[in-house]
């Protein structure tokens, strides 16, 4: 019963989270951003404190794998350049997480009920990706180049990263916009801190 009361709440939870959902103004500046979606920055900093995941990190993955879109999946493959196919992986969501990562993470963590297109357990996915990566390849958590790579290729892909440029640009573009949110949250920060009581 009570199971069944916490699905009924979470489900409800996620229609008032997914209702109020859209893709920030400016994106280019994560203050900006968790002025207009506070909601975002307490997610994000639970997630820094859980599991040592620079907020600049976390969100610079976002931009780049979903560009701040909730529903984000990738394109759809063409027959003859015009017939709408298959997807060419599972990806979805605002960490464009594939479906069996996605497993992993639920079954590792006990958040049976994370949903890739809410920002919070995206952020939590994020966080829990990102450790294990310092875990299982002793990446810093502060190295936003190469824990991009292993975010993109996969743990067991990482190190053939050098044959693939376009994974590389990527991984440069990142770690820039992670160095750039890293400056703007420094100026902000502290006041965001004290706005406690701000809900979005």
């Amino acid at each position: 019963m009570i199971r069944y009361k916490n699905i009924v709440i979470s489900i409800l939870a996620s229609f008032l989270l997914f209702s109020c959902v859209s893709v920030p103004k400016n994106v280019a500046n994560v203050c900006d951003i968790f002025s207009e979606k506070y909601f975002w920055f307490k997610s994000a900093l639970a997630t820094e404190k859980k599991w040592g995941a620079p907020i600049e990190l976390q969100m610079a993955i976002v931009k780049r794998e979903s560009g701040f879109d909730w529903l984000a999946k990738p394109e759809r493959t063409k027959i003859f350049k015009i017939i709408p196919w298959t997807r060419p992986s599972s990806s979805f969501g605002f960490s464009q997480a594939v479906n069996g990562t996605w497993e992993m993470y639920k079954n590792d963590t006990g958040n049976d009920l994370a949903l890739r297109a809410t920002f919070s357990d995206s952020s939590d996915f994020i966080g829990w990706y990102i450790n294990n990566t310092y875990k299982k390849l002793k990446i810093s958590k502060n190295d936003y180049y190469r824990q991009y790579i292993a975010y993109h290729e996969g743990w067991g892909n990482y190190k053939n990263y050098r044959k693939k440029p376009n994974v590389v640009s990527y991984a440069r573009e990142v770690n820039s916009q992670a160095k750039k949110y890293k400056q703007q949250l420094d100026k902000c920060k502290s006041s965001l801190d004290r706005n406690k009581y701000i809900l979005f």
